[in-house]
């Protein structure tokens, strides 16, 4: 089914043809007609599936209908959890838009207020932000939301993770009753659905079933080590293997810092990715990844939500991630548009609850590989797939146990 299918002008369908974009993934053929149809919606979808598209297509769609004069006031606002995610869903709508009138922009803290309140003196269309920025200029009274007509809350999830409870719920407040409001997460947990009850009225649900965790185009593997021979451990892969690049996940952004310092020690030049560095800096490495002029880049899982490549070989855990789900966005970074990706994670006995809990996610075993000089002295047990009471066991076991 082609784009224009789905209800998109042929200004929007061959923007998106000229990205290379052929077909709707699996949530925008459902996503994009209930949009176009005016109805409220919650979506549950992974990375990777198309997610951005299934919103920003049909609110360029609705917003270029039948306007003949430009407003100044903000008609739609999308949030996001992070800066680099606002930015990466202000250039989907420049790429998608370029034929259109509608005029973006992103928003986010970290950066002067002047830029920003110029851009909406002079008038935008569309914003794109992170919650805390929208209500500091909203308590400024530097954009008003009575001319606003979609509302967009993106990766629902990690916003109410990273704290933006209230400062959403005092957006959807200020809000017209009119608005057209859209939810998309990753998953649909119960703090979501809350969210939901307060913030959408009567909506449409999707719920894109979650293949991306077991698509057979990434290779998932795990490899067992202490904690204190991690960084070694990764020096050694990255030495050992041609990959183009590597994009290394970790939980906090002392620990990006330090495993930067260790891999330079062993002469692997990498970048780390984080929130304490300034926008100017993480959007430059952004850029530069994207180019390929870093290999290796670290990065703390809520900052990496922005970083979106195509082509991206390898993905590494250098800790495993909670909850599960977070997992199966880190490795859905690789094996876009059915390229071939890997994705590796190193081990130790701390991290054996969260493979439990990722293991029982996919619904099965990950491959374990042994790294030749690299064996844990503390031992990671196999997971609890693996277990079997010994009140369940067979006759035959206890004996054989004798």
């Amino acid at each position: 089914m082609p784009f224009s299918k789905l209800g998109l002008s042929a200004s929007i369908a061959d923007a998106v043809k000229a990205l290379g974009y052929e077909k709707p993934t699996s949530i925008q053929q459902k996503a994009i007609p209930i949009v176009l149809r005016g109805r409220n919606l919650i979506a549950a979808a992974q990375t990777g599936t198309g997610k951005t598209a299934s919103f920003v297509l049909p609110i360029l769609e609705k917003l270029s209908r039948g306007e003949t004069q430009r407003k100044k006031r903000a008609r739609a606002i999308i949030l996001t959890p992070t800066r680099e995610l606002a930015l990466q869903v202000h250039q989907s709508i420049e790429a998608y838009g370029k034929n259109l009138p509608l005029r973006s922009m992103a928003m986010f803290g970290g950066v002067d207020y002047a830029p920003q309140k110029q851009a909406l003196i002079e008038g935008v269309d569309i914003v794109v932000s992170t919650p805390g920025r929208l209500i500091d200029l909203y308590g400024q009274r530097a954009i008003h939301f009575d001319e606003v007509e979609m509302l967009v809350l993106d990766e629902a999830d990690k916003m109410l993770d990273m704290g933006f409870i209230d400062a959403i719920d005092k957006i959807v407040d200020c809000m017209p009753e009119h608005v057209q409001s859209l939810l998309f997460s990753a998953t649909l947990s119960n703090p979501v659905r809350d969210l939901a009850k307060n913030a959408i009225i009567d909506p449409e649900e999707i719920t894109i079933a979650k293949h991306s965790a077991s698509k057979s185009n990434i290779k998932q593997w795990i490899t067992t080590v202490d904690k204190d021979m991690k960084s070694s451990l990764l020096s050694h892969l990255l030495k050992e293997n041609d990959w183009s690049q590597v994009l290394v996940f970790i939980e906090t952004k002392h620990g990006a810092a330090k495993l930067v310092s260790q891999l330079e020690k062993r002469g692997i030049v990498a970048e780390a990715f984080h929130s304490g560095r300034n926008q100017r800096v993480r959007q430059e490495l952004i850029e530069k990844f994207k180019a390929g002029e870093i290999q290796y880049l670290v990065a703390t899982g809520v900052a990496a939500r922005g970083i979106d490549i195509d082509n991206l070989p390898v993905v590494i855990n250098y800790d495993l991630p909670y909850p599960a789900d977070e997992y199966v966005h880190r490795i859905g970074r690789t094996g876009r548009a059915g390229a071939k990706g890997e994705a590796i994670s190193l081990v130790s006995k701390d991290d054996f609850k969260n493979l439990c809990m990722i293991e029982s996610r996919l619904g099965h075993l990950l491959e374990r590989v042994k790294i030749e000089g690299f064996a844990p002295r503390k031992p990671v047990p196999i997971s609890i797939l693996n277990y079997v009471p010994k009140n369940k066991r067979k006759p035959h076991d206890k004996r054989e146990s004798k």
